[in-house]
């Protein structure tokens, strides 16, 4: 299947948390960060989500925020930190590549936020994805 949803990043669940309605599944990405995703029980069942499961991740890139800095007093679960590899800049709108162990991420932001936060090629980023924002994929 292909997707045009650019954020796909390979892992292995490490642990599936399940409640009445929804589950949190964490996942090791290939760079040994955690992320985790938020989706229904009915998923992983569908999906046949365990520990050990390879799986994708996978986050469109306007659910990704960036920061300068780790921040703290979040309830943004995935804080990865990388290197800007390149931004592509519009008159609204910029995508920013972004390396993280494992993989890269893009982030669609504002051509504002990119001049205000200082962005460019070398920049050390801390990219930001609420877990409700993550999906998962199995092949």
């Amino acid at each position: 299947m292909s997707l045009s949803i650019r954020n796909q990043i390979p892992g292995t669940v490490t642990s599936v948390t399940t409640g009445e309605a929804m589950a949190t599944v964490k996942a090791r990405l290939q760079g040994g960060q955690v992320i985790t995703a938020a989706v229904t029980v009915d998923a992983v069942k569908d999906l046949g989500l365990a520990e050990g499961s390879a799986v994708l991740a996978v986050v469109k890139s306007t659910e990704v925020a960036l920061a300068t800095d780790a921040v703290s007093g979040l309830s943004i679960r995935n804080q990865l930190p990388g290197t800007v590899t390149e931004i592509a800049t519009g008159n609204a709108m910029a995508t920013v590549k972004v390396a993280v162990a494992g993989g890269e991420l893009t982030a669609a932001i504002t051509k504002d936020a990119v001049t205000d936060l200082g962005l460019a090629a070398g920049s050390s980023v801390v990219a930001l994805i609420k877990s409700t924002e993550v999906a998962l994929a199995t092949a």
